[in-house]
This record gives structure tokens, C-alpha cells and sequence, in this order.
């Protein structure tokens, strides 16, 4: 069962429709440029930076849909930001570069990125692939991950669905094992009402790591000290006596 055909009754959410966010690291500013001009006129929002510094603060701080990546950055080996970066998230990684090897070519390949594309380039080829390589990966039904969705939102925090990321209101990263994040995802699609312990394994696909009742007491008390300043009186994650559990703060979501 997954969350779109689910007969679990939903409260509203607010949803907030936005463009494809494209970020694209190249160090020469005519390049730059041009991603973010023909990008931005095929209906693409497109965030333009020159280093893997300025990459990662734009990951921290956005929801990111798809990476354009050149190799051969200022000081800063692009090989290294894919490998790096495919470690630690799911974004789509296409790399745009002047090396023409085919040994180049593999090696991006094989550290996870989903295209490699040579310049210089038709901007009407990028735009193909970069939709190519979209339409794949939102093709891929991933483990508690609701079609469509890229990002929960609550009091403040936010549930990157791409990265897996859970950032706190003062901009903090905090680690989720893989249970943990789909029992969040779990309580953030359906907020404000009551999720049985058999719905939540049920919708949260927990049968491979537990298959009793308990199992999902224990992911919960681990997810209140994530998320909780005091878990012993639950501000997000209530427990509801002989019924289950209920996020208890509003959600928003981000298509």
C-alpha cells in the first residue's frame, strides 16, 4: 500500500506549488549565465553559484531538484563534489564538463551521477536530458516517499524528501536512520490525525526491519528525541491512549 492509495483520511494540508529548482556550480560566469537564462525561460527556477562552497549552502538552505556540475572547478576537484555528495543524498546529478575522455565520462558515471553531457553543448540537448533524467527519477518509487512530494514543512522545520534531510528551525541537520524518515514521512502526509500502529508499519514499510507492534513504540521514542525539547510532553508526535499516534502540528507541502 502506499500513501497516495491509502484509505487513511487526511486533514488539509497546504500545498505550495513551485518550479523545478536547478543548481548549477560552473566557475566560469558566462556559463552561468547561460543556465540560468534558458533555463529560467523553459519555466526552470535556477540558482547559479561558482564553488562547492557556495553549492552546499544553497543545499543546506533550499530544496534542490537537480545538480549541474562542472569537473574542473577553481581549486576544487568536481569528481570529488559528486562522490561527496551522491553519499549523502539522492538529488539528480548531471555533470557538465569540458573533459571529453571516456575514462572521464565513466568515472562520473560510476560515482553516481545520472548524466554526463560535454561542453560545449546545444542548450535544446541539456534541456532534453535534464528533463530525461527528472522525469527517471520521479518515475522511481522510493521507500515511503509519496509520489510528487519534495519537501514537509512544520513550526519552522523541514522534511527534504530528495536528500532525506530533516533541517531544524535554527538551520541544523539532524541525522535520520531509514525507519526513522519513513515513519516521519508517514506522520507528515497525514498530519493531525490518528495512525494506528498497524497503519504506521503498514504505511512506513517496516515489515523488513520489525514485524510487531512495538517495533514502532521504539521508533517513535527515538524520533521524540530528534525532534522533542522535552520527550517526556510531545509537542509534534502525541500518543493517543489505545489508538495509536497523531502529528500534532499543521503541515505544509511542497510539490
Amino acid at each position: 500500500m502506499n500513501l497516495q492509495s491509502s484509505a487513511v483520511a487526511r486533514s488539509p494540508a497546504s500545498h505550495t506549488a513551485s518550479p523545478t529548482h536547478v543548481l548549477a556550480v560552473d566557475d566560469d560566469a558566462t556559463m552561468r549565465a547561460l543556465f540560468s537564462d534558458y533555463l529560467s525561460e523553459n519555466d526552470f527556477r535556477v540558482t547559479a553559484v561558482a564553488d562547492g562552497r557556495a553549492m552546499r549552502t544553497v543545499l543546506a538552505e533550499q530544496i534542490v531538484d537537480l545538480l549541474l556540475l562542472d569537473l574542473k572547478l577553481f581549486a576544487e576537484d568536481g569528481m570529488a563534489l559528486a562522490q561527496r555528495l551522491r553519499e549523502e543524498s539522492a538529488i539528480p546529478i548531471i555533470i557538465v564538463s569540458g573533459r571529453h575522455d571516456e575514462a572521464d565520462r565513466v568515472m562520473g558515471l560510476e560515482l553516481g551521477a545520472d548524466d554526463y553531457v560535454t561542453k560545449p553543448f546545444s542548450p535544446r540537448e541539456l534541456l532534453a536530458r535534464i528533463r530525461t533524467v527528472l522525469r527517471r527519477r520521479r518515475a522511481e518509487v522510493r521507500q515511503g516517499r509519496p509520489k510528487g512530494v519534495r519537501a514537509y514543512r512544520f513550526d519552522g522545520w523541514e522534511l527534504n524528501l530528495n536528500t532525506r534531510c530533516l533541517m531544524t528551525r535554527d538551520a541544523r541537520q539532524v541525522w535520520l536512520s531509514n525507519g526513522e524518515f519513513n515513519l516521519l514521512v508517514v506522520l507528515l502526509a497525514s498530519p493531525e490525525r490518528i495512525l494506528s500502529r498497524d497503519q504506521l508499519i503498514d504505511l512506513s514499510r517496516l515489515h523488513n526491519d520489525d514485524v510487531f507492534n512495538r517495533a514502532i513504540d521504539m521508533q517513535i521514542m527515538r524520533l521524540r528525541r530528534k525532534l522533542e525539547g522535552d520527550a517526556a510532553h510531545p509537542r509534534y508526535i502525541k500518543t493517543e491512549r489505545g489508538a495509536g499516534y497523531v502529528f500534532g502540528v499543521p503541515v505544509e507541502t511542497v510539490y
